[in-house]
């Protein structure tokens, strides 16, 4: 993804975006000033605290996907989970600035390519960077111009040098690889959520719903996720109160399980292998396909894990995947400044904790 990956993107396909990455290097402005976190207060993790910030679900059979809006969502399955804790909000940065104090821990996005896996690429083309959205502008129709890999972009500085976190602790984390979220849940003796784990939070009790709040669309009066509004990706009205961008967590109504931001504001990492469609059933309940069975059709050759929720760059004209059924493949090789992730733990000790 870094380089040359064709990867599904906030509804948008991905081309090849190596040939301009020497000269992407100024295209990141100051942050404006962030507006307030909207939870009074969240829970750090802390790997003596099994279950901090998280909530327990019981699990249950649930019908999983949907007569596609897309082509990978479906056919729907009737598939069973066990029980699980989940994170109440996506990982923030104050908890994976924690993490990295704690472990020293080098994201993907901060590390340079390997010569030995990029040879084609020049030294200046396998140096640290990450995708960052920079809309349609003067770029036309052309959906990989509305992307751009940016050297020194980061969790830290999420829009490229220049750029910081700094008054966005409630933020979530974003620029992280699939390693990196793994790398953050092991840390805490978790894991990241199957498909059909995440997919059954994300429903919140509401079989069949079309979205994670039931199954009338939101509106400017009454906003229910931070996605695009408007025409995308030229203008997003932030009739949700955020302008293409995303939002500190939980500053919308929680779902049915008391889940925040499922749905909307930042993709959200799997353990799942991506492949279109939906396996059987008994495969999605025991943690998706293998390795060797995951495939993306617009890049092949690369395994992928699937991501979830969609995020403020979903709008209805263009992605319309902040839906519980929708999905799509995550970056292979690093992250995006819309991907971040949540947690599960399993434990059975912690089974009947509260």
């Amino acid at each position: 993804m870094r380089r040359r990956a064709k990867h599904v993107l906030g509804g948008i396909r991905l081309g090849a975006l190596v040939a301009g990455l020497g000269d992407l290097t100024g295209c990141a402005g100051p942050n404006p000033a962030p507006p307030q976190a909207c939870l009074a207060s969240l829970e750090l993790p802390d790997p003596r605290a099994p279950t901090a910030g998280m909530l327990r679900l019981d699990g249950g059979t649930f019908a999983m996907g949907a007569s596609p809006e897309h082509s990978e969502e479906g056919p729907p399955r009737q598939v069973q989970v066990g029980d699980f804790w989940i994170d109440r909000t996506e990982v923030t940065n104050a908890a994976f600035a924690r993490f990295v104090a704690a472990t020293g821990h080098v994201t993907l996005a901060e590390r340079p390519l390997d010569p030995a896996t990029y040879p084609a690429l020049t030294a200046a083309q396998r140096q640290p960077a990450s995708l960052v959205f920079v809309g349609a502008g003067a770029a036309g129709g052309d959906p990989a111009a509305w992307w751009r890999i940016v050297p020194g972009a980061d969790w830290r500085h999420p829009e490229g040098p220049g750029s910081t976190i700094d008054g966005k602790d409630a933020w979530p984390v974003v620029h992280v690889a699939w390693e990196d979220a793994m790398a953050y849940a092991h840390w805490l003796g978790r894991d990241l959520p199957t498909e059909a784990e995440w997919e059954y939070a994300a429903r919140g009790g509401l079989e069949g719903a079309r979205y994670a709040w039931g199954d009338d669309p939101a509106s400017s009066d009454d906003p229910k996720a931070n996605t695009w509004q408007g025409v995308f990706p030229v203008v997003d009205s932030g009739a949700d109160g955020h302008k293409a961008q995303a939002a500190p967590v939980g500053c919308f109504e929680a779902n049915g399980h008391g889940l925040y931001d499922i749905t909307g504001n930042v993709w959200e990492w799997t353990s799942d292998w991506y492949r279109p469609g939906l396996a059987p059933a008994k495969v999605m309940a025991q943690g998706g396909p293998p390795r060797a069975m995951s495939r993306d059709p617009d890049e092949p050759g690369q395994p992928k894990h699937v991501i979830k929720g969609g995020s403020f760059l979903c709008a209805d004209n263009f992605c319309f995947r902040y839906r519980p059924a929708a999905r799509a493949p995550g970056p292979h090789d690093g992250g995006a400044a819309h991907i971040g992730f949540r947690t599960v733990l399993r434990s059975p000790s912690l089974e009947h904790a509260s």
